[in-house]
């Protein structure tokens, strides 16, 4: 009985060695880390993504992040709390459902190889210079028979540290192009306009601050993708107001008011959400809304209708008319239409706002940003609108109101553009024109008995007529040698040590065009890109999933966003309004 039972014994020691020597062997080898940084430096106050790559053994598993039975240790990754940082996200990747020996069930682990992603906040008291931060990656391996106990790897990295003034550059991004990170909030500042803008806001009271805003979007006035509130401007208030001038400057409050609403939404939940600022104007259904606006304000230029609100919402109101309703009504349209106008003061807005994380705050400072962008449209509103209180009204003044009609019409056209395909779109716009012009000259004989005002009309229409032949002229386009943007071919000239001119676009981004029509145009421009990889971004849908996918990679919030890179794969400049020919060689000639 002994015997047997040393027997036993001794088969048992046998058959064990191998499990306890597995238990006790190093493990360290089983899994080896490798961490990345999406940017080379980084502002306090920013935001920074990191990337764990965990390389598994061959013939080993780990378990995921939550695994189904109790007696598996979880796979967990953590900052050490000295150094004061901490994840504002982590996102593990999907686990494979396998099979063993040891369960039961079905287990969810990792194998040969799992990238574990994070957002690490900057806190805005960091000293710029060189922090080493440790990092802690727990894990349990097993293999088809058996588990080991878990483990612990010890790793750091060093982030670097750098003020406001300093540009930062983008790296690594065949790493996080996979992986579904999205800044959680705080700023990712990619030069020193966006710091400068918040550092002012940062030290300045609140009511500065506001007025500082204000003042920014005034400035706005000045970028080309307002151009399209003016004409509508003029046109629905040259045919809609009576020409009093209290009327008319409370009608232009409320419309200012309307747009300031929808822009503060807007720029809002931009901020808060990461998408692009202005996706909007991209959606086709609020494509379709907006086109339908202008149709109906069109149409009740022509005579097939009035705007009115009803009789007993009048008497309440105190007799106020249906105008007032329309004009805040009109605002809230114009304020999606204004939503594109984008530059290094909005972007800079949009990342302070996001840092803040806080939603009313946010909502006040693109309030004011967006009275400031449309007071001057208050002013425009009263000029227009005192031309239906010129002398000796008559008929003439329904040919007036037809002319505003036809120019709804034509604004109506200019925003259906990106539901249009490219081929046919090109010729709507300045075949409508002609027709338009045609219709004045020949068909509207409203006012043609006095005869200024006919003059007037025929050198409107003539004009019209001109432009759209201009426009439909076939003329050589000459533009650098854009390439479709390519994940792969992107890749080659990063391992080429190819410098590179990255251009995002929209169809519906008016400074996109006016950069092509007169910057990339310019022979010198097109003679000085030839050094360089030049691609070209369709980002008009930027809801595809491929177009977010891109977004996200490159850090875009707006078009047109322009990405110049040197020879070493590093983002060196990054322009997000129009540039001259001049302005844009200054600051490619000096790219090695």
């Amino acid at each position: 009985m002994r015997k047997s039972a040393e027997l036993i014994f001794y088969v048992f020691i046998l058959l064990s060695v191998p499990v306890f020597a597995q238990m006790f062997s190093p493990q360290n080898d089983i899994v080896k880390l490798e961490i990345y940084q999406s940017f080379d430096k980084v502002q306090p106050g920013g935001q920074l993504k990191l990337a764990v790559k965990a390389l598994i053994d061959e013939g080993w598993h780990i378990n995921s992040n939550k695994p189904k039975e109790d007696f598996l240790i979880p796979t967990t990754i953590e900052l050490d709390s000295a150094s004061g940082l901490k994840f504002d996200k982590l996102v593990f990747p999907k686990a494979r459902e396998i099979k063993f020996e040891f369960s039961d069930i079905p287990l969810v682990v990792y194998e040969k190889e799992a990238i574990i992603g994070g957002i690490i906040a900057i806190p805005k008291t960091v000293k710029p210079g060189e922090k080493v931060v440790k990092l802690k990656f727990t894990y349990q391996a097993c293999n088809n028979a058996t588990c080991l106990p878990p483990v612990t790897i010890d790793t750091s990295f060093t982030i670097q540290i750098v003020d406001s003034k300093t540009p930062i550059n983008e790296i690594n991004p065949e790493i996080f192009s996979g992986l579904d990170l999205s800044y959680t909030g705080a700023a990712v500042s990619t030069g020193p306009e966006e710091s400068s803008i918040a550092d002012t806001l940062e030290s300045s009271g609140l009511l500065l601050g506001l007025l500082f805003v204000f003042l920014g979007g005034l400035a706005l006035n000045l970028t080309p993708c307002v151009y399209p509130l003016i004409p509508i401007t003029i046109g629905y208030f040259g045919g809609q107001s009576e020409g009093r001038t209290g009327r008319l400057f409370i009608l232009g409050l409320l419309y200012v008011l309307g747009m300031a609403i929808t822009y503060s939404v807007v720029g809002v939940v931009t901020s808060l959400s990461g998408a692009v600022f202005g996706t909007l104007l991209q959606n086709p259904i609020v494509i379709i809304f907006i086109v339908l606006v202008f149709i109906g304000l069109a149409l009740s230029q022509f005579g097939v209708y009035e705007f009115k609100l009803p009789d007993k919402l009048v008497m309440k109101a105190g007799g106020a008319r249906g105008g007032m309703f329309g004009a805040f009504f009109m605002g809230l349209t114009m304020g999606i239409v204004a939503a594109p106008c984008i530059g290094p003061f909005v972007i800079g807005l949009v990342t302070y706002v996001a840092a803040k994380g806080d939603p009313v705050f946010g909502f006040w400072m693109f309030f004011f940003l967006a009275l400031g962008l449309g007071t001057p449209y208050l002013f425009l509103a009263l000029f227009s609108g005192k031309i239906k209180s010129l002398p000796r009204a008559g008929l003439w003044m329904e040919s007036v109101k037809h002319i505003f009609g036809l120019l709804l019409l034509g604004m109506a056209l200019y925003f259906a553009g990106p539901l249009i395909p490219k081929e046919i779109n090109h010729y709507v716009l300045p075949v409508f024109m002609i027709l338009s012009g045609i219709f004045l000259l020949f068909f509207d004989k409203h006012g043609n008995n006095i005869k200024s005002f006919r003059i007037i009309k025929s050198l409107i229409s003539i004009g019209i007529i001109g432009l759209a032949v201009y426009l439909l002229w076939p003329t050589e386009k000459i533009s650098p040698d854009w390439i479709k943007f390519d994940k792969v071919k992107y890749s080659q000239a990063l391992e080429n040590n190819e410098k590179m001119i990255i251009d995002f676009y929209a169809d519906w981004c008016i400074p996109c065009k006016e950069l092509d029509a007169i910057t990339f145009s310019d022979p010198r421009v097109i003679e000085a890109t030839k050094s360089f990889k030049t691609y070209k971004v369709d980002m008009t849908h930027t809801m595809d999933e491929k177009t977010e996918k891109i977004r996200k990679e490159f850090n875009i919030k707006g078009m047109p966003t322009i990405i110049i890179m040197n020879s070493d794969g590093k983002e060196v400049k990054r322009l997000t309004g129009f540039v001259d020919a001049d302005e844009f060689l200054d600051i490619i000639r000096n790219i090695k």
